[in-house]
């Protein structure tokens, strides 16, 4: 981390950790709890004419039902290449299509399912709290050579490092949040 300023060190451990907070609902969107959503299928690309795109830009994707996904390619030759897509991601889907449509059909979670689910959940929720943990001793070490270099005073670096510590601890509290909220939904019949 390489800053001149205060503001600058604090907006850069900012930015970082609104991003890992970011990547983690993106994440969370990619765990579903029987209900299928159109925003599954986002991660997931496909083979367009020699260069991967994701398959929500090469199809409409709808989800009619609360366990069915119906996917329809604006071109039909993608049909096969979105189904083998699909079965290589894994997400639990069995796949059926009449020529034009793809049905991905989900089936109901069991008590079991759902729990390891949770369990996922947590261990993503857990590494992103580290993630965050490491961008604050970024921040403060970077402060620390800031005030060892004599740019600023040791007061400073004090009140910036424990202007850092209240920014981590509220992105530690909003993981925590994404966290139960994604365990409720998932526990939720």
């Amino acid at each position: 981390m390489q800053a001149e300023t205060i503001e600058e060190v604090q907006e850069t451990v900012r930015r970082k950790m609104d991003s890992t907070l970011n990547n983690l609902r993106q994440e969370f969107n990619n765990i579903h709890a029987g209900r299928v959503t159109p925003a599954m299928l986002e991660n997931e690309k496909v083979d367009y004419y020699g260069s991967p795109t994701p398959i929500t830009q090469v199809a409409s994707v709808s989800a009619p039902e609360p366990q069915l996904l119906m996917i329809n390619p604006w071109e039909k030759n993608m049909i096969k290449e979105i189904e083998r897509t699909l079965q290589a991601a894994n997400l639990g889907f069995s796949l059926s299509n009449d020529g034009n449509v793809i049905r991905a059909l989900l089936p109901p979670f069991t008590e079991e399912r759902r729990k390891e689910r949770v369990k996922q959940t947590k261990k993503i929720g857990e590494e992103v709290k580290v993630a965050l943990r490491n961008v604050r001793r970024e921040g403060n070490d970077t402060l620390k050579k800031m005030e060892k270099d004599k740019l600023i005073s040791q007061d400073e670096e004090k009140g910036a490092q424990a202007d850092i510590q209240k920014l981590t601890d509220e992105h530690i509290n909003l993981v925590s949040e994404l966290m139960t909220a994604k365990e409720k939904e998932l526990m939720t019949i």
